[in-house]
């Protein structure tokens, strides 16, 4: 494109690039479109159907170009700017994000800058997992330059900005002429390389880019060909300020800082290690300058051990170093142990013997007992690897109540750490302890118990009243050690991944608890209602609400009494109160003694009461996306849904994407529950929509495809595929197994 444009050519286009990592895409979108962007245009290169969807909810306001999973970054900011119509082009990637307003105050600087100028250079913002929009060290350099704009020779400290392509704007006649060389998926080199080749550049000290750093546990394993890419990118540097001393001076000091920084924190292998510092060693004599001295103290002894090549000096100093910090450590913390000297001192002694290949342990719900994706999963285990021995978590005092012949430890006892540190599997539907040790050669499978509608995880830091006593550090440490997680539909995944973040593989293969509404038949449909005693020809409503973080007690949102006069004789209240609590005590006896109230709070399985239920109600509790599967109304009542939205936090509008009518009042529920309304067509149109995005993966062959992947070992390719949603056939209804 011609650097003479239009004259309707924007001063800026705003170049968003790349996939929808841990869902950070949309509020860099929504920071975009806060604000009016005089003088700007943003063009959104996504890279896979995740990043498109997000970026599309913001046509036309943006152009979008979707680009096929797996594109690189390279790939995707040439696309962005081969479609760019602005003066300026500045680099933002997806995962990170923009401050409001900052592009129109960027756009009206660089429209104000001469033509000499290549390279326009903006202070960031710093934010990671646990911190927040933090200034970065670069202001102060900035404001040091000016605003003239300079050659780089005349300030080469600039060079100590942090290698980022968002906190420069480049010229778009300067991106073209040098395309080649700056697209790379090398960002630090591209970033180095735009003011190495830039003719003269100009500061803007102002933050208008944010730069978001993803927890490194959750990011692929660096393979040694990057590590050595490090020593690389600064040699090629180097040869392009051969002749430009000031440059590089510069440039020799901030290859040496991150060789040494690379070498210290990243967990390398040994040989990988050794020739890593074989190559940054002869790097650092080859371009060492004339008259270049070492700083004082400590790190000057780290760089005359680089310089010298010698990797087992360098490595018993780092030995050294640790050792002291380790005592440090230990004498802060030791008093705090005594009290669980014992207990570690088993399990310790356990973990020297060898992994039991055929030993699984596996636990739901904190210990209560067999329920859940765990008790799916073991059940279809028992046929599928009958040579795997369960052995289930489980309180003292829920151990009475567990399925004959089960065999189970209780918490804190010498076999329950005896199992937890020598079983190959480790199942669970929350978390283990923090103390339980990732055993090279074991497998942790996370199963989950439910569909996020409301914040989960990392995700609760905004929200004082989810996140309150919570330890995310230590939570963090537990995700990490797992190797799989069970996802029921493609939004559980993508929020896993935000919520979550590590290196666990998702398992797109859905709830296998939820299995059991596909292979249920009229028999089974029958047995639970009379079990229940739920006579032939009566409508049975479950109702089932979740607990709200922000009540310090629970009590009844419905006058339940007054709802079961208005719903007759001919309907059942199957009322379960949510695992928090004891019961639902607090609700009327007298229904209770006519049958027309049915405390099932501590009923297990939950599945049975879904399957007896002709309609749910309830209101943002997860038991929505497990009941849908039945393809049978529900009726969402949300008289508090702006509280609790706020409150607790939610990943998607569940008033605008409910599985069926919405009730804000006790009044409106009774109406809708007392005409066709919670069954109509309309209900059912909601209730498909609902579905196909919610059940995605449940087809009643859950559990059989994760224990193949998982126990057996098999190729995902060669797992039963997943049907689609319109090819299932659900459990029927308690009207269809009566008929029957």
């Amino acid at each position: 494109m011609s650097e003479t444009m239009s004259e309707t050519a924007p001063d800026l286009s705003v170049v968003v690039h790349g996939p929808n990592v841990q869902d950070h895409l949309p509020a860099l979108l929504d920071s975009l479109d806060a604000h009016p962007l005089t003088g700007v245009e943003v063009i959104v290169a996504a890279v896979g159907d995740w990043a498109r969807e997000t970026a599309e909810r913001h046509a036309p306001a943006f152009t979008v170009l979707p680009l096929p999973e797996g594109a690189g970054d390279a790939a995707a900011r040439s696309a962005g700017a081969a479609r760019a119509r602005g003066r300026w082009l500045h680099f933002v990637h997806a995962g990170d994000g923009v401050p409001v307003g900052a592009p129109t105050a960027v756009a009206r600087h660089a429209g104000g800058l001469p033509g000499t100028v290549d390279v326009l250079l903006l202070d960031h913002l710093r934010s990671t997992w646990h911190t927040l929009a933090r200034p970065s060290p670069d202001g102060p350099r900035l404001a040091r330059a000016g605003r003239a704009d300079l050659a780089l020779d005349d300030r080469a400290a600039l060079l100590r900005l942090a290698p980022l392509l968002g906190n420069r704007v480049v010229r778009a006649g300067f991106w073209r002429a040098h395309e080649r060389l700056l697209t790379t998926e090398d960002e630090p080199f591209a970033a180095y390389a735009a003011l190495l080749l830039a003719d003269r550049v100009a500061c803007l000290p102002h933050p208008a880019y944010e730069d978001r750093r993803l927890r490194p546990e959750s990011l692929p394993p660096v393979p040694p060909e990057q590590r050595y890419a490090l020593v690389d990118r600064y040699e090629t540097l180097l040869a392009f300020a051969a002749d430009r001393p000031a440059v590089h001076g510069v440039l020799y000091d901030l290859m040496v800082r991150d060789c040494l920084r690379a070498f210290a924190r990243a967990r390398m292998p040994d040989d990988v290690a050794r020739e890593f510092f074989r190559r940054a060693s002869a790097a650092t004599r080859r371009h060492r300058p004339d008259g270049h001295r070492h700083p004082a103290g400590l790190e000057g002894v780290r760089r005359s051990l680089l310089e010298e090549g010698a990797y087992a000096k360098y490595r018993a100093l780092q030995q050294a170093s640790h050792a002291r910090r380790g005592v440090r450590s230990a004498a802060r913390t030791g008093r705090r142990r005594a009290g669980t000297r014992l207990a570690a001192l088993r399990y310790r002694r356990a973990l020297t013997r060898p992994v039991d290949p055929h030993l699984a342990v596996f636990s739901a719900y904190w210990a209560r007992g067999v329920a859940c994706n765990p008790a799916a999963i073991a059940a279809r285990l028992a046929e599928l690897a009958p040579g795997v021995r369960p052995v289930w978590v489980v309180t003292a005092g829920n151990a009475a109540l567990l399925p004959p012949g089960t065999d189970h430890v209780v918490p804190g006892t010498r076999r329950y750490w005896e199992v937890l540190a020598r079983a190959k599997y480790l199942v669970n539907n929350v978390n283990f302890p923090d103390a339980v040790v990732k055993r090279p050669g074991t497998v942790h499978l996370q199963t989950h118990h439910g569909t996020p509608l409301k914040r989960m995880g990392l995700d609760q830091l905004p929200y004082p009243a989810a996140a309150h006593g919570l330890n995310f550090q230590a939570l963090l440490e537990r995700v990490d050690k797992w190797d799989f997680s069970v996802s029921a539909n493609s939004h559980t995944t993508r929020m896993w991944q935000r919520a979550y973040p590590s290196r666990h593989i998702s398992l797109d293969h859905g709830y296998p608890r939820n299995d059991v509404y596909y292979t249920a038949g009229a028999a089974e449909v029958r047995a639970v209602r009379e079990r229940l005693g739920i006579a032939p020809g009566r409508r049975a409503i479950l109702y089932a609400p979740t607990h709200r973080d922000y009540e310090a007690d629970w009590s009844p949102r419905l006058d339940l009494a007054a709802l079961a006069d208005r719903l007759g004789e001919g309907t059942v209240l199957l009322v379960r109160a949510h695992y928090f609590y004891e019961s639902a005590s607090a609700w009327p006896a007298a229904l209770r003694r006519t049958g027309r109230l049915v405390d099932v709070s501590s009923y297990e399985p939950v599945e049975d009461l879904c399957l007896a239920a002709d309609a749910l109600v309830t209101d943002y509790s997860s038991i929505m996306f497990d009941y849908a599967n039945l393809d049978r109304p529900i009726v969402i009542h949300a008289d508090d849904w702006e509280t609790y939205r706020t409150t607790r936090g939610v990943y998607f509008d569940l008033m605008a994407e409910a599985p069926g009518p919405v009730a804000r009042s006790q009044a409106e529920l009774t109406e809708i529950l007392t005409t066709d309304a919670w069954r109509d067509e309309r209900a059912a149109k909601a209730r498909t929509a609902f579905r196909r995005r919610f059940c995605e993966y449940d087809d009643g062959r859950a559990a059989e495809r994760v224990v193949r992947r998982v126990f057996l070992g098999e190729d995902e390719r060669l797992l039963p595929r997943v049907l689609p949603v319109d090819e299932r056939t659900p459990a029927p209804t308690p009207e269809e197994a009566t008929a029957s």
